[in-house]
Order: structure tokens, then sequence, then C-alpha cells
């Protein structure tokens, strides 16, 4: 049995004030996947307490009664940096457009992620959730994502949802920026990458794979 650590974002709002979070597929999927595997399972969020879940993300009953295990950590979490992050295996990240307003800019976030890479322990991120990779930079000022294989939402999904003028920066293009070798595929198609221990994925519609791999990994 391995421990895998979820890191959820806190915040709930675009710029233009539209309610956000996180997507709760890219949540719940992951989540049963490991826990049927027999894999502990710890939720938290950047700030604690009660985690936003974007409306538009909001499931239907059969999906609500059928993620309901993966649904009721949400309602209060413990903040991680209140938690032991090297009892983990591993770290997941689900997307949803809260994660690109709080984990780029949280450096005991990247300092816990630091760890994890230079212990070679499994990092994943889904989605938005990349966009915590734009504000890691190394003590000679190297972007941690430079030269690694990434998947994450593209600029013409986030144009496809009418995001761009609520984003504070468009996640491919950053990482792109950064001199992360971004792999698209087709608008809301699965796409997973494996780069090391980097376990990266373009949209909700990645979330199965993500976790089908990342569990390969542990």
């Amino acid at each position: 049995m391995s421990k895998i650590l979820f890191i959820l974002t806190s915040h709930d709002r675009m710029l233009n004030g539209e309610p956000t979070g996180i997507w709760l597929e890219e949540h719940a999927v992951p989540y049963l996947a490991f826990i049927r595997a027999g894999h502990q399972v710890t939720v938290s969020s950047m700030a604690g307490g009660r985690v936003p879940v974007d409306p538009k993300s909001t499931p239907t009953a059969e999906q609500h009664a059928a993620w309901a295990e993966a649904i009721a950590p949400l309602a209060d979490t413990p903040a991680f940096d209140t938690l032991d992050a090297d009892t983990f295996d591993a770290v997941y990240m689900p997307g949803g457009h809260g994660t690109v307003f709080d984990m780029p800019y949280n450096r005991k976030l990247h300092d816990l992620l630091f760890r994890f890479d230079a212990t070679g322990r499994v990092i994943a991120a889904l989605c938005h959730a990349p966009a915590v990779f734009a504000g890691m930079r190394r003590p000679d000022g190297t972007p941690f994502i430079a030269g690694r294989t990434v998947a994450a939402f593209t600029d013409a999904e986030e144009r496809a949802v009418d995001g761009v003028e609520k984003v504070p920066f468009l996640l491919e293009t950053r990482l792109k920026e950064l001199g992360a070798l971004h792999h698209a595929a087709a608008d809301w198609s699965s796409n997973v990458i494996l780069d090391g221990n980097l376990v990266t994925g373009q949209n909700p519609q990645s979330s199965a794979a993500a976790a089908t791999l990342l569990l390969g990994l542990l």
C-alpha cells in the first residue's frame, strides 16, 4: 500500500468574479481508483477547510452517487502544510481554474514538490494544476519545468471555454515560455505524459488515464 497526498486548490473566483475551484471529476475519478487499488489517500488543500468546487463540474445524480466517497472529504480538509509530506509516496494535484490562482505563488508547495522530485517520488498534476510549475524555480533561477515534457490544459481549450480573459495567464503559453516541452492533443481528448517521476494530463478527459499511469508507477 502506498500513501498518496492530494493537494487541492482553495481559490474560488476567476478574475471576473465567476465562481470556480476544483474540477470535480479530476478529483473523484483518481481518488476512487487509488482507494479501490488499496492505497491510502489523504485529501488536503492549499488553505484548509472546505474545498470550492467549480459549479460547471457539478455531477449528475448518478455521478454524485458513484463519487460520494470522494466528495465527502471535500467538506473539511487539512492545509497541506500542516502534514508531514515526507510520509507520502506520491502527490497528486487535480485541476480546475482555481489552481492557476493559488498554486503558482505558494513557496511552501513549491518546496514540497522540489523535495518529492529530489527523492524520486511521483508528482502528478492534471489539467490546470500544472500551473504550479509556473512558479517553481531552482536556486540558480532555472525554471523547474524547463526541459520537461508535459501535458496541460491547452490555450485552444481555454479559448473554447471562454476563459482567456478570466485567468492570470494562459497555461500552455506560460509553460512553453519557461522551457517546458508541452505536448498537446486534440481538444477534450485524453492525453497523459510521463517524464521521469512527473505525470501530467491535459484535461478532465485525462483523469482515468492519469490515475492508471500513476498506479503503474506505485
